[in-house]
């Protein structure tokens, strides 16, 4: 028994002497609780490009237990994945609805990011490559795409609507629906400031709730068996495979995806206090190894490009600092999976809060740009 403990321990980098196995469950909670909401957003922003809800929420469970499983052992460090915020809009928004192709087009250029990204890290030349970019196109990329979601949040919430003149204007800010994401706004950064665990999830779920009396929300039950991905499921199209279009889509969701997981894996690993003098954190080559046969997992089951997830830090925080972390992370998805009709029954005035809310926050870096030099520096 011991024997097996001790193997245990050594798989996801669990050292009894220095960590707690209570404080590694509660900062697997923790994680989950604050990125859970993706389990409702996802499947609602993905969904615009014709593909299935049910199947996208079923997908979004799995791939992210599949990702989150491969850091534990791999990498052995505290950090979740699922699929990214901006990455799953650049998807649905840009991709699809803009550029007009399918999703299934779309689905193809994330298995080849996927598997792009994984031939990279495994040699090495994807650090290279970040060092070589200059640092204010680096530091740029999260503001530019949180000023995309928060767009797509006040869009999809009807604050702000399409107009043939000025592209965009203001939407009837006294429909139930306006009202309802307004409030929904309110109280999530009411929580957030409050340092509620989970506040984004609490503002969707209560905000959905608030909306039955409204009409706004159709509430079918709680739990049920998951929705089948055979609507999604290795759903490739390969007949523009050679494309410019396609090489262009390719290394957008590379690059986002690149300095999504730096950006993730380094501020975390900084407030963790994992990193060496030198700034360089433990395990960064598997965990750059998981990431990416992350997103090629989801692109097979049929969702966005996989990330790592800088929520990880709430668990951190909590005394998350192994593998064990994860793996509880995890378990909280494969939990979810059942509660399918609750997640698929959150309107997008209940998700809008938090596309708004997610996007001001990758915004924060937008501080560190020189505008009065930046077009020389780079």
């Amino acid at each position: 028994m011991k024997d097996i403990k001790h193997k245990f321990n050594r798989l996801v980098g669990f050292d009894p002497s220095t960590m707690s196995v209570r404080k590694e469950i509660v900062a697997g909670i923790t994680t989950f609780l604050t990125m859970a909401y993706i389990l409702a957003v996802n499947p609602s922003i993905l969904a615009a490009t014709g593909m299935d809800q049910g199947a996208l929420f079923t997908t979004t469970v799995v791939s992210s237990v599949f990702a989150t499983v491969l850091m534990a052992i791999l990498a052995k460090l505290p950090f979740a994945l699922a699929p990214g915020m901006g990455l799953n809009a650049f998807f649905a928004y840009t991709i699809v609805l803009a550029m007009g192709y399918t999703w299934q087009f779309a689905l193809t250029a994330v298995l080849i990011e996927g598997i792009l990204f994984t031939v990279m890290s495994v040699t090495g030349i994807r650090e290279k490559i970040i060092e070589a970019m200059p640092e204010i196109l680096r530091v740029a990329i999260a503001p530019g795409i949180g000023l995309f979601i928060a767009f797509i949040g006040m869009n999809n919430a009807g604050i702000i609507v399409s107009n043939s003149s000025t592209i965009s204007t203001l939407g009837d800010l006294h429909s139930p629906q306006v009202l309802l994401a307004m409030f929904g706004i309110l109280l999530s950064a009411i929580l957030i400031i409050r340092r509620i665990t989970g506040a984004l999830l609490i503002g969707i779920l209560v905000t959905s709730f608030v909306g039955i009396p409204l009409g706004v929300t159709q509430f079918d039950g709680v739990a049920d068996t998951p929705p089948s991905i055979a609507p999604v499921f290795c759903q490739f199209e390969f007949t523009h495979l050679l494309s410019s279009d396609m090489v262009i889509c390719v290394m957008t969701l590379f690059f986002l995806d690149m300095f999504d997981t730096i950006g993730s894996l380094i501020g975390v690993s900084s407030r963790a206090g994992m990193l060496d003098k030198q700034g360089r954190m433990p395990h960064m080559k598997q965990a750059l190894i998981a990431d990416a046969l992350g997103t090629t997992a989801g692109a097979i089951l049929g969702t966005s490009t996989v990330s790592t997830y800088v929520e990880s830090a709430s668990g951190v925080d909590a005394g998350g600092r192994s593998g064990l972390t994860s793996l509880v992370t995890a378990l909280c998805f494969c939990l979810a999976l059942f509660l399918a009709p609750l997640f698929l029954a959150i309107p997008s005035a209940a998700t809008a809060p938090a596309l708004i809310i997610v996007g001001v926050n990758m915004m924060f870096d937008i501080r560190k740009i020189d505008f009065m030099n930046s077009f020389f520096k780079c």
